[in-house]
């Protein structure tokens, strides 16, 4: 899987980069096809200091998106990771659910 993290006006710590990629790699066991994961962190500028992570993953035939809003960079970067996961829980269940109706079907044909 190829991971790309982009900071956004500001220059990322070796130490949020470090975290982000391991929790990304951490993907890989919840679907087997990711080939592509792209990781945008951005924030904004006081009073509101909210800081952004946008997520976008790509698989072998689907294209999966978040952006959540933290206090700070880890508790962002850990809602998107969580919404991704449910993303996909979801797409894997719905082609499993296809593939076995799919078999079904040319079982009754036969």
């Amino acid at each position: 899987m190829n991971i790309k993290i982009t900071a956004r006006h500001f220059k990322i710590k070796e130490s949020l980069k470090n975290f982000a990629t391991e929790k990304l790699e951490d993907l890989m066991k919840f679907h087997e096809n990711i080939l592509h994961a792209d990781m945008i962190l951005s924030y904004d500028k006081p009073p509101s200091d909210l800081k952004y992570c946008e997520l976008i993953v790509k698989l072998k035939n689907k294209q999966l998106a978040t952006k959540e809003k933290g206090e700070d960079f880890e508790k962002a970067i850990n809602a998107a990771l969580d919404k991704i996961e449910t993303q996909i829980y979801k797409y894997k269940d719905k082609t499993k659910t296809r593939k076995h109706i799919a078999q079904k079907q040319n079982n009754k044909i036969k």
